[in-house]
């Protein structure tokens, strides 16, 4: 039974960093409406941004936020402006091709600068952790899952209370009618692709300090936010953190007793099971879908 409960809890600690990294896909994804597939690269170039600030300078994993989320917030108004705003009322598959090819320069640029080697960040807690009840719990990853429920939670308050968030929620809802209402919708696509690109950073972030860096870590996360995303549904915030916490637990009691290789394919198979009975996920209202081409 302990075991049980230890690869449970294992797995809502890691599920809570890939609920962060997803929901800000999923805002993006409803917003701007846009299937980005270089969403795990904005991870990428924060990890390697966290290593590097730490090898060159000495900062401290946590402590680079401070200057890791307004760089890739930037990072990500630029994206939306440079990239995705000209291909904004082209097809479907345009805009998968181009962001693919944005992940593939992405991926090669990291490895001519910073070559295929894997780069980990030591610091004193990185091994550190706590047992309580006769459960291990590492210390990295608990301040990684506490740091994202609480971002989370800021966010829906932000969401919820605030003039700006209620225009991006009025716009996830419904385009047309967003704008028939006076809301700018335009003018809140790069709002919405910089804050996305800023929580997807923050999970790469709290992810380095027991985590290796590398120029493809973020193809997973890409294929994973999206598993999350579908099965939290469209615009949901907390379909997708439940999405993401039965993910990290589907991942690690998968890891534990099947087999680590097959953890993937997995979660796979529950995502494709999930789009045959219920496509607009477990949570989400299906609404926005015919603007992607995916009606």
């Amino acid at each position: 039974m302990d075991l049980y409960v230890q690869v449970l809890v294992s797995g809502l600690l890691l599920g809570g960093v890939y609920a962060l990294i997803s929901i800000g896909l999923n805002l993006i994804f409803g917003v701007v409406r846009i299937i980005n597939f270089a969403h795990g690269e904005m991870v990428m170039l924060s990890m390697y941004l966290t290593f590097w600030l730490n090898h060159l300078y000495g900062l401290d994993p946590y402590l680079s936020v401070i200057i890791v989320l307004p760089v890739m917030f930037v990072f990500g108004v630029m994206f939306q402006r440079l990239v995705v705003q000209p291909i904004l009322t082209t097809s479907a598959t345009m805009k998968i091709f181009t962001t693919v090819g944005i992940s593939l320069l992405l991926q090669n640029l990291a490895l001519i600068f910073w070559k295929g080697d894997f780069r980990t960040v030591r610091t004193s807690y990185s091994m550190s952790s706590l047992e309580v009840l006769d459960i291990i719990i590492s210390v990295p990853r608990l301040v990684a899952f506490g740091t994202a429920l609480l971002s989370i939670i800021i966010l829906y308050a932000f969401l919820k209370y605030t003039y700006v968030g209620k225009a991006l929620r009025a716009i996830v809802e419904d385009h047309s009618v967003a704008r028939l209402m006076g809301v700018g919708v335009e003018k809140h696509y790069w709002f919405a692709f910089g804050l996305g690109t800023m929580f997807t950073a923050l999970g790469g972030v709290l992810l380095v300090p027991f985590s290796s860096v590398y120029p493809t870590v973020g193809v997973p996360f890409t294929l994973l936010a999206f598993v999350v995303v579908v099965l939290g549904g469209l615009g949901s915030m907390s379909g997708t953190f439940l999405a993401g916490l039965f993910i990290g637990c589907v991942e690690s009691f998968g890891g534990t007793f099947v087999s680590p290789g097959l953890k993937e394919a997995i979660y796979f198979a529950i995502f494709i099971l999930v789009l045959l009975v219920r496509p607009q996920g477990l949570f989400g209202k299906g609404k926005g879908t015919e603007e992607v081409g995916l009606k």
